[in-house]
């Protein structure tokens, strides 16, 4: 049955109407960015409520169903430093710069097992949360950041163990304590980066699971924690700050017991750290548009 030419008239102008409200609600196309920019960091601030409730649960799942709960975060680092005292100081003889070793060793302690601890969630973070990932729109760059800042409530716990045992040995606290957030801040950056990093090879890459227990063992030796900076020769110095812990397990000793640091080492660690989470941001920006297609 053939159209009549009014109804083909209509028809067209159907068409024609429709284009033009097409017209008029221009399509919004959506394409990965290819830099890190600011909005990068606004589009965090908008999801904080997001960050606060990942922070949240992953302390609740740490201690869930445990019968020390937070205690365990004092316990940890007081084994070690037994241990550690025991080894490298009565075996060993490994000099602590004039201060008692147990405070020594917990003093190197407190940011490394933050730094080790955080490094370990942060590159499991994405795989753990798999499901969140295909559902729900948000910042991807969240999980990893929720796992590294849940891990600060230890590192706090671990401070006040330190106070605590350099008033129990008669230590002084050091006036150069009010210096101790920016030594924290640079130990939270180079998690952010290298676990940010990690957290986006661990998608493509399973291996990243078995790696990064071993690299944090190898990396423990190569951070002056169980012995002091000042058994490195010199002229090793400054290839041993590139190691960011090292220079902040350093900033850590001068801030709370007021043992001499090495300036030069803790600038290239800071320099060092700034690289390191440019480097992790921008691969974990380049990667995450196919973290939902092979998580």
């Amino acid at each position: 049955m053939s159209s009549s030419p009014i109804d083909d008239k209509k028809r067209r102008n159907n068409i024609d109407g429709a284009h033009s409200k097409i017209a008029a609600h221009p399509a919004i196309i959506i394409r990965p960015r290819k830099s890190i920019d600011t909005s990068d960091l606004l589009e965090i601030l908008q999801f904080r409520t997001v960050i606060y409730f990942l922070i949240w649960r992953d302390f609740k799942v740490r201690y869930r169903q445990t019968f020390l709960g937070l205690l365990w975060a004092i316990l940890q680092p007081l084994a070690s430093m037994v241990v550690f005292s025991l080894v490298f100081s009565r075996l060993a003889g490994i000099s602590s710069d004039g201060v008692p070793y147990s405070v020594f060793v917990l003093a190197g302690l407190l940011p490394w097992g933050y730094f080790s601890h955080a490094l370990a969630s942060a590159s499991s973070s994405l795989t753990n949360n798999r499901d969140l990932l295909k559902r729900v729109y948000f910042p991807r760059l969240i999980i990893p950041m929720a796992a590294i800042l849940s891990c600060v409530t230890d590192l706090l716990t671990s401070l006040g163990l330190l106070l605590l045992v350099m008033f129990a040995l008669g230590v002084p606290v050091s006036l150069n304590i009010v210096f101790l957030p920016f030594f924290l801040l640079i130990a939270i950056a180079a998690a952010l980066g290298a676990g940010a990093a990690l957290a986006a090879a661990h998608v493509r890459y399973r291996d990243v699971g078995y790696i990064t227990p071993f690299a944090i063992q190898i990396l423990l030796f190569l951070t002056p924690v169980v012995y002091p900076s000042s058994l490195i020769p010199a002229s090793w110095r400054l290839v041993y700050g590139l190691n960011p812990m090292a220079g902040v397990v350093e900033g850590v000793r001068w801030c709370m017991l007021n043992i001499p640091p090495h300036p030069e080492m803790i600038v290239v660690s800071a320099i060092s750290t700034l690289a390191i989470l440019l480097g992790g941001l921008y691969y974990f920006q380049r990667s995450e548009r196919i973290f939902a297609d092979i998580v």
